[in-house]
């Protein structure tokens, strides 16, 4: 099996990284198809409904990656303020030395939301969706770790607009800062 890329897969990679870094709106087609290397006919062969649906898709792989690293990182403890510790320290790592700022490019779906939720209905829906999912697995985790339904369910959506929040203010601040605040406050907000 080769390791070689499709066009397609070079294509999507190239505009997930671009729609993080710089936005839905400042990314162009032209710079994707130069980014990605990929001949600029095959932009539209892969992709006829252009640029929306290359976002949509680019969000959606995004959301499978981190959804991966989510369960693999709640996994590592059983004990949930050890495993949500360990997550918020994995995503505050990469906030250590953000220069270059391409080590991001898994992390900030923030900026992508905010500008496209009120003027297009297919990426705020695809970015709900994300953050559902990755709320959902800190749910999934607090319900199999005894935590009641309705305590589960509040300390899940707590966590997604904390963690969501804080990587806005790390990117902005440069400093894993704001996520290592959260994590000391991970055994409060844990109660049962």
């Amino acid at each position: 099996m080769s390791n070689k890329k499709s066009s397609r897969e070079k294509i999507l990679e190239a505009a997930t990284e671009l729609f993080h870094l710089k936005g839905y709106h400042a990314t162009g087609l032209s710079q994707i198809i130069q980014e990605s290397g990929a001949p600029k006919g095959s932009l539209y062969y892969h992709f006829p409904n252009g640029k929306e649906q290359l976002a949509v898709e680019a969000i959606n792989l995004s959301a499978t990656r981190i959804a991966a690293e989510i369960k693999q990182n709640l996994a590592v403890y059983e004990d949930p303020v050890k495993a949500f510790q360990y997550h918020i320290e994995s995503i505050s790592s990469i906030f250590h030395s953000i220069e270059p700022i391409s080590n991001l490019k898994n992390v900030p779906m923030g900026l992508l939301a905010m500008e496209t939720a009120f003027v297009n209905e297919n990426l705020r829906q695809a970015c709900e969706e994300t953050f559902e999912l990755w709320g959902n697995l800190y749910f999934e985790k607090l319900r199999s770790s005894g935590y009641s339904e309705e305590r589960a369910f509040l300390i899940s959506k707590t966590l997604s607009a904390l963690i969501e929040g804080a990587i806005t203010l790390c990117i902005t601040k440069k400093s894993s800062e704001h996520l290592i605040h959260i994590n000391k406050m991970i055994p409060l907000l844990l109660t049962k």
